[in-house]
C-alpha cells in the first residue's frame, strides 16, 4: 500500500511485484478456469460479431479493480468493461489521479475460440503519461513488464526491439476491417506496396510484445481505446521502439489522435509506416 508521502516512482520501486502478483492471481482465479470451458451463456456480444465479452472478462476486471485500488489508494481504475457499462469512467484518464488502465482479456475472440493468443493488460498512468505496464499471457505463462526509464522485460530478460533487416519486407499487423472507418481503410491501403507485408492483427497486447521482441516490425491500428494500447506502447518504447500517428505525432492515450497510428521497432520504421498511412489517405482523398 502506498504511504502518505510516497511518490508513484517510489511506489513502483516497492510494489511492482505486488501488481504482477495481482495480475497473475486474477488470471488464475477468473480466466484460466474458463479457458476452453466457456458455456454459451458465458459469452455475449457488444458492438458486433467480433466484439465479444465473457464472464472471464467481467470477473477478472472486478478482481483487478479491487486489488489495484487497494494497492494504490486514491487511484482510479479504468477498465474496458466498466467503460462499456458507463462511458464516463473513461474521463479519469484525463484527470489528476493515478489511473490503472485495465483490459482483463485482450484478444477475447481468441480466448473464446480456445486459442492461446490472449493476454491481460494493466498500465499505470498519470496526467496522460504511462508510467508502468504489465502484459501477461496466462496460457503461455509469459509476463512482460516495463517501467518508464527502466527498460522492458519478458520473464526477467531485457527486451530490445532492434531494427528491421535491410531489404526485408516490413511485417505490419493491421486493424480488423470491422474496427476501421472508411477513411481509415483508405489510409491503410497505403501499406499495400512493395516492401511491406501487412496482415490482420490478433491481440493488440501480444502484437506490441512481438514488436518489443523484434518479431514484428510495426502495427497500424485505427482505434484509440487506451486499455488496448497503453501497456504495449510503453513496452515498445522501453524496448527502443517508437509510435506515431498518421500526422507524425506520438500517440496520446488521452485521445484526439489522427488515425490510424503506428508503433514500430525503431523510429525510422515508425516514420516510414506513418508516411505510408498518410500517403494512402491523401491518394484516396
Amino acid at each position: 500500500m502506498i504511504e502518505e508521502n510516497e511518490t508513484i516512482e517510489e511506489f513502483l520501486a516497492q510494489h511492482a511485484t505486488d501488481v504482477e502478483d495481482a495480475v497473475r492471481k486474477a488470471a488464475a482465479a477468473e480466466i484460466m478456469p474458463r479457458f476452453r470451458r466457456l458455456a454459451d451463456h458465458e459469452v455475449d456480444r457488444k458492438s458486433g460479431p467480433h466484439d465479444l465479452v465473457t464472464d472471464a472478462d467481467r470477473l477478472a476486471e472486478r478482481y483487478l479493480t479491487e486489488a489495484l485500488g487497494a494497492l494504490l489508494p486514491g487511484s482510479v481504475v479504468v477498465g474496458e468493461e466498466a467503460v462499456h457499462a458507463n462511458p464516463s469512467v473513461y474521463d479519469a484518464i484525463r484527470g489528476d489521479a493515478p489511473v490503472w488502465i485495465v483490459d482483463p482479456v485482450d484478444g477475447t475472440r481468441q480466448f473464446v475460440h480456445g486459442d492461446t493468443g490472449f493476454c491481460t493488460l494493466v498500465a499505470l498512468a498519470r496526467h496522460g503519461v504511462v508510467l508502468a505496464s504489465w502484459t501477461y499471457a496466462p496460457a503461455l505463462d509469459q509476463l512482460a513488464t516495463a517501467v518508464r526509464g527502466r527498460g522492458a522485460f519478458l520473464d526477467g530478460e531485457r527486451l530490445h526491439a532492434g531494427a528491421p533487416d535491410p531489404g526485408s519486407d516490413l511485417r505490419v499487423a493491421t486493424s480488423h476491417p470491422d474496427f476501421t472507418t472508411d477513411e481509415q481503410k483508405r489510409a491503410l491501403l497505403g501499406l499495400w506496396t512493395d516492401g511491406v507485408a501487412p496482415r490482420p492483427c490478433g491481440s493488440a497486447g501480444l502484437e506490441y510484445l512481438a514488436i518489443a521482441r523484434g518479431e514484428l516490425e510495426a502495427t497500424a491500428f485505427g482505434w484509440e481505446a487506451a486499455w488496448d494500447h497503453a501497456a504495449g506502447l510503453l513496452l515498445v518504447e522501453e524496448a527502443g521502439g517508437a509510435h506515431l500517428t498518421r500526422t507524425g505525432e506520438p500517440f496520446r492515450i488521452t485521445g484526439g489522435n489522427a488515425l490510424p497510428f503506428t508503433a514500430a521497432r525503431d523510429a525510422a520504421t515508425a516514420r516510414r509506416v506513418a508516411g505510408l498511412l498518410s500517403g494512402g489517405a491523401r491518394r484516396a482523398a
